[in-house]
């Protein structure tokens, strides 16, 4: 991989953050512009069922998730400065028009049901940045903010393989994954930087709604498992910072495949009106 030359926060390359990393800017964010943890039925104190509807314990209230992913996707953009691709600029546009599809499919009620994802009462800004970089890398914050790094286009080199990266990284932000790791952080319970584990249980849950998202996008989700063998191909036997806290590759292709024939049977019913647009589980 060709050294980055991004620019670097207290000497880590911009474009080498990943979720786990952001995180480490969303702490500062919401210690100093959010208060702390919020009352109510989202508060730090009380779990609800997340998607696959395991416990979730959430730190961040709708309206503070939002601010937090303004906060952070702002500076973000500050430090990338000079190096964001403009709105005319070909892979600007086909970012955005993937990205487009996939929010679309997220709105779809039956799909948030089968997911069980709790988006009623949340605002996502949905927008998308490409930063000119040679890093492998993509990420989304919260509220919707995306940044995606050249680097890794080449390597999606359909938008169906594309889609699969955005997918996974829009399913971060559906399932409040930010505000999930920030409740473990705050409790003392779990350490997010160091609990490998955890972060690949989310990672795993992020794979899963993300196949789900683009077939009901309209991509092939058969695409998800090339571009991710092509991935690990591509690490040579080692672990890239992309994936250091994703599951392993076999893994996660062995989940992928065994996910694709669901969302597809999934999306047909859903084409062919056997699934209400409302229909509840």
């Amino acid at each position: 991989m060709a050294r980055s030359t991004a620019p670097r926060e207290r000497g880590r390359p911009l474009a080498r953050r990943s979720l786990v990393g952001v995180l480490r800017l969303l702490l500062v964010v919401t210690a100093a512009g959010c208060g702390g943890p919020p009352e109510g039925p989202v508060g730090g104190a009380q779990e609800a069922r997340g998607p696959g509807r395991r416990p979730q314990q959430l730190a961040l209230s709708p309206a503070q998730e939002l601010e937090a992913g303004r906060q952070a996707y702002a500076q973000v953009l500050q430090e990338a400065r000079g190096r964001i691709l403009p709105a005319d600029h070909p892979d600007v546009r086909r970012t955005r028009s993937v990205a487009a599809r996939l929010v679309r499919a997220a709105g779809i009620v039956p799909l948030q049901h089968e997911i069980n994802l709790h988006v009623a009462g949340y605002r996502f800004e949905w927008e998308v940045n490409v930063v000119r970089s040679d890093d492998i890398n993509a990420f989304c914050l919260p509220a919707g903010k995306m940044i995606v790094f050249t680097g890794i286009l080449p390597i999606a080199r359909s938008d169906d393989e594309l889609a699969a990266v955005l997918g996974h990284e829009i399913s971060h932000a559906l399932a409040h994954h930010a505000s999930e790791r920030v409740a473990r952080d705050r409790s003392g319970r779990v350490s997010f930087l160091k609990n490998k584990a955890y972060d690949r249980a989310q990672e795993a849950e992020a794979d899963h709604i993300g196949v789900f998202l683009m077939t009901f996008a309209g991509f092939d989700p058969a695409e998800a498992v090339r571009f991710w063998r092509s991935m690990e191909q591509r690490s040579g036997g080692g672990i890239p910072e992309f994936l250091s806290d994703h599951p392993s590759g076999a893994h996660r292709i062995q989940n992928l495949a065994k996910w694709t024939p669901q969302a597809l049977a999934g999306k047909k019913a859903f084409d062919e009106g056997r699934i209400a647009a409302d229909a509840r589980r």
